[in-house]
């Protein structure tokens, strides 16, 4: 009779090629199941993986990607189970917590999901995938400043992506709608609340409507800048251009707002629980010379307090909504460029298109190298050289910009944004004789007077004073006229005279 320690051998040799065939096994339904969920066979890969977690019950893989492939296949209840098992099992899995997050999002449970996608985003702050979920929680939730401060993040981290723009866009949006609700509670039917009801109805091109909200608006605050202006443009959509002129000269009329010295500074009253009448008028007034200088985070970033500082953060931030839903627009063609590389690296062309797309979107700091680089391999490129140009201008290096530039318009005469850039160049730089021909040439691209403001002040500089005179006189001229191009009211609308 053989002796136990003979009997133990013969049973580990008899088992051992049954261990080696169920290793085989697994390793084989393992291969399996990922070759299909590589295939997009998402349903046919969970029964595979069913099995392999019963085989494998502590085995946090298996479980993980049971769960990814119910996920894909839209089963996300029984996902979520999944993922939930994967953390018992290990709870430092950041995988499992971000699916987890993906799959509350696709249940519409935002509130669940925000947990596990912020520990994600805490360990791995370069994580776009989970900061762009993480944003979407926040902004479905209402939670704008939370969802804008990840949006933000991540127009550094991925601004070729048009969802990034777009979620910056509707944070502002939803920010500028609390901020106006707020106002609604402190003034409802005050000129500010009536302007900003007039605005919405302008979007709509409900402008009758609008004119009567202007109308109100200016009955209570006459002094109030831009609601004339603004009732100038409806009676140009009208068709009412002599009307129009009348409404802007009493925009003229109104009194000048001193914005002199006020950039940078803040009164240290400001933040006073119980601010005076003057303490508050001088806040509202800087507010009003922030919005007109285009400084709209200066706006917002302040504390308001009374009917005016809403009105003028709520203005602050559509414009911002504005300016981020203009960047999806170019976020969207970098991507498709992008897209196009990768399946042909290395195209020049492609190269090229996405270095311009990324520039023109605002992305200087990331077009400048791509910009170069292109240059290099054509550096007789007009297009290419006017584009490296005008992105250093856009990183305040003009000095910089001036040889890319003139070599874009000497290639080039007859093309005219060159030009223009060019002439911002050189008075960038204080060489005014230098620019005044480039403005001159690039006037026709003029279409607020912009260039001929520009051109009046390089002569008054050069000391042309006449010269100087009849360039504002265009000035004025350009602002006051009404562009033949602008759309006519699509019904007939009762609008009164001035």
């Amino acid at each position: 009779m053989r002796d136990p320690i003979t009997k133990c051998a013969v049973i580990l040799v008899l088992l051992c090629p049954q261990a080696n065939a169920q290793t085989d096994a697994l390793a084989w339904k393992s291969k399996h199941g990922k070759e299909l969920m590589a295939a997009g066979k998402f349903e046919e890969a969970i029964p595979i993986y069913r099995e392999l977690v019963k085989e494998l019950p502590d085995n946090p893989g298996p479980v993980m990607n049971l769960g990814m492939a119910l996920h894909m296949a839209g089963y996300e209840e029984e996902a979520v189970r999944e993922f939930q098992e994967v953390l018992k099992l290990e709870p430092g899995h950041l995988p499992a917590r971000l699916f987890l997050g993906a799959a509350y999002l696709a249940l519409r449970e935002p509130n669940k999901a925000v947990e596990p996608l912020q520990v994600v985003v805490r360990t791995q702050p370069d994580n776009s995938e989970a900061r762009l979920m993480l944003g979407d929680g926040l902004l479905s939730m209402g939670r704008y400043l939370a969802s804008l401060e990840q949006y933000e993040e991540l127009s550094r981290l991925d601004p070729a992506n048009p969802k990034v723009w777009s979620g910056l866009g509707e944070s502002f949006e939803g920010l500028a709608s609390q901020s106006f609700d707020t106002l609604e509670k402190l003034a409802r039917e005050s000129s500010y609340w009536l302007v900003l009801v007039a605005e919405t109805r302008v979007k709509a091109e409900h402008y009758s409507h609008a004119f009567f909200l202007y109308r109100e608006a200016l009955a209570k605050t006459p002094t109030l800048r831009g609601v004339h202006a603004a009732i100038a443009e409806i009676y140009r959509k009208s068709g009412h251009e002599d009307w129009a002129i009348v409404e802007e000269e009493k925009e003229r009329q109104l009194p000048p707002l001193n914005c002199e010295g006020r950039e940078g500074l803040r009164d240290g009253r400001a933040n006073s629980s119980a601010p005076s009448r003057a303490n508050r008028n001088h806040r509202a007034s800087e507010m009003e010379c922030d919005f007109l200088a285009g400084r709209y985070r200066r706006i917002v970033a302040a504390n308001s307090q009374t009917a005016e500082e809403y009105y003028w953060r709520t203005r602050a931030y559509n414009e911002l909504a504005r300016q981020a839903f203009s960047q999806k627009n170019y976020a969207s063609a970098a991507k498709d460029w992008a897209e196009a590389l990768k399946l042909a690296p290395g195209n020049s062309f492609y190269e090229q298109g996405l270095a311009i797309s990324v520039s023109a979107g605002g992305n200087y700091e990331a077009a400048r190298p791509l910009l170069e680089r292109a240059v290099k391999q054509s550096p007789d490129s007009v297009e290419l050289n006017y584009w490296l140009g005008f992105t250093l201008l856009g990183l305040e290096k003009a000095e910089d910009a001036v040889p890319y530039l003139e070599r874009a318009v000497k290639g080039d005469p007859t093309v005219l944004q060159p030009q223009r850039e060019l002439a911002r160049a050189y008075l960038r730089i204080g060489q005014v004789e230098k620019a005044i021909p480039h403005l001159k040439t690039a006037l026709p691209l003029d279409d607020d007077g912009t260039l001929y403001y520009q051109l009046a002040q390089a002569y008054r500089k050069a000391g042309q004073k006449e010269l100087e005179r009849q360039m504002l006189v265009k000035f004025r001229e350009i602002q006051s006229s009404s562009s033949a191009e602008k759309k006519k009211f699509e019904k007939s609308l009762e609008i009164t005279p001035p």
